[in-house]
């Protein structure tokens, strides 16, 4: 399990910086920011409890494409162009329009950090606490910037409404082991000998199998079922590690606060897909902060835009989880059997696919006004020569 790295001893120094942004969390959507904001000449300030890359929380897969879309592809692992869906009474195989791999997450991580930190952007290890208006509070002390970014998760800390809790609020729950081992095929199990209402999986990474159990429902428990189907699977549970996910789309803005990723309910329902998701609200986050850097725009009016933008999607999201819902009343029934049937039609699964990609495109990195999707580093080495 990770350690949390904040500062201590002689080097836990009070946290005193003055910055234009500040982006707390520094997984995929804080990350994608400051990449985003690389060229602006912001000083944009980016603060976690963990180390850029320490914490991992997901079996790290997205669609191929949007590795390659953000540079990102020296993090790849493994990529697979067929899914393998497992019910009580069937095995069928679903052959994917585009590919979808596995990464690393420290070196994704990296990359990302890579494209963001050569222009003005800082990074410092400290735990956030709260909010109250621009200051927020942290265990070495507090920051006041006038663009505030919460990008730490499920727990939506910058928020000062009700706290959402597990198990009552709208939250799936996975778990999942690490062993070491290899695998050739992508494979999910959609079976209550594993979970009532939610999934199983095996995502082979190179060189490590990634083998867990998501549940719908929030009050229902997924160690027992992990470690169950990781010996069915031959494997032993090693290197646990999981999280609760929304499965809602919660407010992206509130009290002249940017939430994206998982503050704002941003992970797909049905898939818990939530990397992809995050770093296209990242993108889009920075592309409305841009304006208001640069003169041209109020925070006012940054903060609408991006409100309207995620609110835009609310019609699939809310698609996405209605059918997340029939799923998990499925479950039980062979009706579940008929679906993955159905979608081992090759017409059928490009269709639906297709689609299901199109809620968060790959076209959307390319989208900024003349944006270069190289790092700035890259874009110095051409300049330069």
């Amino acid at each position: 399990m990770p350690v949390r790295a904040t500062k201590r001893g002689v080097e836990r120094t009070p946290l005193q910086r003055d910055c234009d942004v500040l982006v707390c969390g520094a997984s995929f959507a804080g990350l994608a920011i400051a990449r985003e904001l690389a060229d602006t000449g912001a000083r944009v300030l980016v603060i976690d409890r963990y180390e850029i890359g320490e914490r991992q929380t997901s079996a790290c897969g997205i669609p191929t494409v949007w590795l390659e879309a953000m540079s990102l592809e020296g993090s790849l692992r493994q990529t697979f162009d067929e899914l393998v869906v497992h019910t009580p009474w069937t095995t069928a195989r679903w052959q994917l329009p585009w590919t979808f791999s596995t990464f690393d997450y420290r070196e994704l991580c990296a990359l990302l950090w890579g494209q963001a930190h050569p222009g003005d952007a800082e990074f410092e290890t400290a735990t956030v606490s709260g909010r109250d208006g621009n200051t927020v509070h942290t265990d070495r002390g507090d920051l006041t910037a006038p663009l505030i970014v919460d990008a730490l998760g499920w727990r939506r800390v910058l928020s000062n409404n009700t706290p959402i809790q597990p198990p009552n609020a709208r939250l799936s729950r996975g778990l999942e082991v690490h062993p070491h081992g290899a695998g050739e095929e992508l494979e999910l199990w959609i079976d209550q000998k594993y979970i009532r209402a939610g999934y199983a999986w095996s995502f082979p990474a190179s060189d490590e199998l990634r083998v867990g159990v998501g549940s719908f429902w929030p009050a229902h428990h997924v160690k027992e079922p992990t470690v169950r189907l990781a010996g069915d699977l031959g494997l032993p549970p090693e290197g646990y590690q999981g999280n609760w996910i929304p499965h809602q789309l919660r407010p992206a803005i509130e009290d002249g606060v940017f939430f994206v990723g998982d503050s704002a309910g941003h992970c797909l329902p049905l898939t818990a897909e939530g990397i992809r998701t995050a770093l296209y609200f990242g993108l889009a986050c920075a592309r409305e902060l841009a304006p208001v850097l640069a003169g041209h725009a109020t925070r006012e009016q940054a903060l609408s835009r991006y409100g309207a933008f995620s609110d835009a999607h609310e019609r699939k999201y809310r698609w996405l989880l209605n059918t997340q819902r029939a799923v998990g009343r499925l479950t039980p029934t062979r009706a579940i059997t008929l679906l993955a049937r159905t979608l081992a039609s090759e017409r059928v699964c490009a269709w639906s696919f297709n689609h299901y990609l199109e809620i968060a495109p790959p076209s959307f990195v390319a989208g900024g006004p003349g944006r270069d999707v190289r790092s700035p580093r890259a874009r110095v080495a051409t300049t330069t020569a």
